[in-house]
């Protein structure tokens, strides 16, 4: 590869990466403020709703296997599990081989609830797609499988 192909490989990416990094987040808080306005009970807090969508796709996990996976300190998410726990969101079960583990069970109620802040995301995320062009459709559409490999190449890094 030459040097000006090197170059300019480098500021897409600088500029693909700046563009993520300033547009990612304020589409999860126009989503997240959304998805708060039309729930007819207050939201959780986000990293409730990661420990609870995390523990939803992992049945039975452990403390400290969610906060590996959330890039949390074992303690703070100890401490939302009692929240969420006290809340009637989650369950703990003893291991039956060591009583000092446990394993965790979201409830149909957070079940409820999770589906309810997605549904309500999604529709709200529908509605704007359909003011874009097609053009902006199509490109979001094919960016789709991209920003999947690039969330778990991430993940994959954290880990």
């Amino acid at each position: 590869m030459s040097g000006i192909s090197e170059a300019r490989q480098s500021q897409s990416i600088d500029h693909v990466a700046a563009g993520l990094v300033a547009c990612l987040p304020a589409l999860n808080r126009y989503v997240e403020r959304g998805v708060a306005g039309q729930l007819p009970y207050p939201k959780p807090p986000e990293r409730q709703l990661a420990l609870l969508r995390y523990v939803a796709e992992h049945d039975g996990a452990t403390v400290h296997k969610a906060a590996r996976a959330l890039l949390m300190k074992p303690n703070n998410v100890s401490a939302l599990v009692t929240r969420l726990t006290e809340a009637g969101l989650l369950e703990r079960h003893q291991d039956n081989t060591d009583k000092r583990v446990a394993h965790l069970r979201v409830t149909a109620k957070a079940r409820q609830r999770i589906g309810e802040a997605e549904d309500v995301a999604a529709r709200q995320l529908a509605s704007a797609l359909l003011t874009l062009t097609d053009g902006d459709l199509d490109a979001l559409g094919s960016a789709l499988g991209a920003l999947e490999a690039l969330t778990r190449r991430l993940r994959d890094r954290a880990a």
